[in-house]
């Protein structure tokens, strides 16, 4: 999977396959050719017979920091509302693909890396990872993904997470539901690869249909969710403190 600048890799290897985030010059945020690349990816792969499952995972220094705010800070704002709906598309994308997907998470998962996180089946992480939302800081609403991280961990408690009073480390965010499996740092995607494996090896036929039973539920109004949240997250960014913190991103 490339074009000009090589974005998203691609490997197959025991009945799994592993899609690599590759923009560490900018800590594997999502600009418009990664997010095409790993929906590419995806259908791609569920159209392979010979894949039961697969590991999405960033390059170093970590899994993903979420939108490149330098590259929508340059867009006009119904652009940005378009490409943020992109990055939900991609989220449910995941959430309603037919085989499982395993987020290896080392170091990081910020802002839409984290959504990007929960929305997979399975999530691992290296102990010394930090989660967290930093939209409400910067000044909007966490523009999509919010239904993945309820179906993880309530209501309630992805609003506190909303609101970004803290981060995480992946022992909280296990505690509470964001991470399924802990492991050393460093070893987060031998782990998703050993975990993954393990879901090509049962029954194709029963996986899909598990997967599609839950993803019913957990995924039920997720578009709607990200529509609304998507309005708010495009009205919060008119205003002084989201244009300041974009203004800021341009400058870089």
């Amino acid at each position: 999977m490339s074009n000009e600048e090589t974005t998203v890799s691609v490997e197959k290897r025991n009945g799994v396959a592993i899609i690599t985030l590759q923009r560490s010059a900018r800590r594997n945020s999502m600009d418009r050719s990664l997010v095409d690349g790993v929906k590419a990816a995806l259908l791609e792969l569920d159209r392979n017979d010979d894949v039961g499952a697969v590991v999405l995972a960033g390059t170093a220094p970590g899994f993903c920091a979420g939108s490149d705010l330098k590259f929508i800070s340059r867009l006009e704002l119904e652009a940005m509302g378009r490409f943020e709906q992109e990055c939900g598309d991609l989220g449910r994308l995941i959430g309603y693909l037919a085989k499982p997907v395993v987020a290896a998470v080392e170091k990081f998962a910020i802002g839409g890396g984290l959504t990007l996180a929960t929305s997979c089946d399975v999530v691992v992480a290296g102990r010394s990872s930090v989660f967290s939302l930093p939209e409400v800081p910067h000044g909007w609403l966490t523009p999509w993904g919010i239904r993945s991280l309820v179906a993880r961990v309530g209501l309630v408690k992805a609003r506190l997470l909303c609101f970004c009073l803290e981060a995480l480390n992946s022992e909280d965010a296990r505690a509470i539901g964001i991470v399924d499996y802990c492991c050393e740092d460093g070893e987060a995607l031998t782990r998703a690869i050993a975990i993954a494996e393990k879901l090509a090896q049962l029954p194709r036929p029963a996986v899909r249909a598990t997967k599609r039973f839950f993803s019913n539920y957990l995924m039920e109004d997720a578009e709607a969710m990200d529509f609304e949240a998507n309005r708010l997250f495009l009205e919060n960014c008119r205003e002084t403190s989201a244009q300041a913190t974009l203004e800021k991103f341009r400058q870089r």
